[in-house]
């Protein structure tokens, strides 16, 4: 019989394993292998999540990493851009491949534009291209289309991303910087193909000492692919088993923290795509179905959250002019004080972090018809 885990003790053991208990002494790099990649999808978040993680973390500490290509910007799991190390780029992304031979021709905006094209020769010509020169999407496509005239340039690079390891190469990425994504292999920028015979099975630990506990579903729903519970049953003899609340199996790596669920969680600024919110089927551990629905809106975008007792209770943007920046906090529901005090101060040093050069910082809550300063 499992033991039975209640959604605290799941959203304690999360919290540990993301580094959101308390803040880490490891290193960018550790960081990023630790938490097996960082959301990546806009340019910046990937430096919020490490800068709510880390102790003295800096902008510079991520930006050397892509550029001395110590990690690298891909598109991996969910279909969705992901900052990892070199290692788990050339690991990962031949098992999620599927998810991407899917979007060639079930695509509803490009498939019937190219169903009676050769892919794979769209995609050679464009490793070709890509071998010569990085291009950005518009390069990219301009120069296809001198092969495949009449194809709108836009679905011929769907097809290129698709089946291709394609790196987003700096400056796309570092702080400061700006610009379109422009694009490589990884053949090309690093010097290596993906894994020919790569391992769902470590993939699959490596989402639980990340995530875990937790279900097939779960992993299938961070990873964007099916078939995991077969490789949760070769994994079995070596997992430890559980059940939630609601009696779903999950499974646990067996040395995996878990820590006791009345440990305190401190009030947290969580950035923009953090994946504490998109890495479960259930992410009720970690916000509610009700609120998920506003911290995400209907075009994919993610808002930057609180964490209040290890839970998502509100979200938070960044406003920034030329001469003043200013965090408004917006919680969903009455907040404590000495945590809405520990937010005001987390507020405080994230915009002396972001926005050092501006005169003034200011941090509002608003919500509930109330607005007002924290200052």
């Amino acid at each position: 019989m499992s033991d039975t885990l209640s959604r605290r003790a799941l959203n304690r053991a999360m919290l540990d394993r993301q580094l959101l208990l308390r803040r880490s002494k490891m290193t960018a790099l550790e960081a990023v292998e630790h938490l097996a990649g960082l959301q990546a999808q806009a340019p910046n978040p990937p430096y919020f999540a490490l800068w709510t993680r880390l102790h003295g973390f800096r902008q510079e500490d991520l930006a050397n990493l892509l550029l001395d290509k110590s990690v690298v910007r891909i598109a991996l799991m969910r279909g969705t851009v992901h900052l990892v190390t070199p290692s788990d780029a050339l690991a990962w992304r031949p098992i999620v491949q599927p998810l991407y031979d899917r979007s060639v021709t079930g695509n509803t905006q490009f498939g019937p534009d190219i169903k009676d094209l050769d892919h794979q020769e769209i995609a050679r010509t464009a490793r070709k291209l890509l071998s010569e020169r990085p291009l950005s999407a518009a390069g990219l496509g301009a120069e296809l289309t001198k092969q495949w005239e009449g194809v709108a340039p836009s679905s011929l690079v769907h097809v290129a991303r698709a089946l291709l390891p394609l790196v987003q190469v700096p400056p796309r990425g570092v702080w400061g910087k700006s610009g379109q994504p422009t694009y490589q292999t990884t053949g090309d920028w690093l010097g290596a193909e993906p894994d020919a015979t790569p391992s769902p099975e470590a993939m699959f630990r490596r989402y639980l000492a990340a995530f875990g506990p937790a279900s097939v579903q779960d992993a299938q729903a961070w990873a964007g692919i099916t078939k995991l519970g077969d490789v949760a049953e070769r994994l079995r003899p070596e997992l430890r088993t559980f059940r939630d609340e609601n009696g779903r199996e999950l499974f646990d790596l067996e040395d995996a923290p878990r820590p006791d669920p009345d440990t305190p969680a401190p009030a947290r600024l969580l950035g923009p795509f953090d994946q504490t919110v998109l890495s479960y089927a259930d992410r009720t551990r970690v916000i509610s179905d009700e609120h998920r629905k506003v911290v995400i809106t209907q075009n994919g975008l993610v808002k930057g959250t609180i964490l209040v007792d290890g839970s998502v209770k509100g979200f938070w943007e960044i406003k920034a002019a030329k001469k003043a920046a200013s965090v408004v906090i917006t919680p969903f529901e009455r907040v404590p004080k000495r945590d809405l005090d520990t937010l005001e101060s987390s507020a405080h040093r994230l915009l002396t972090w972001a926005h050092p050069n501006a005169e003034t910082h200011t941090v509002q809550l608003a919500g509930r018809g109330v607005a007002g300063n924290l200052d």
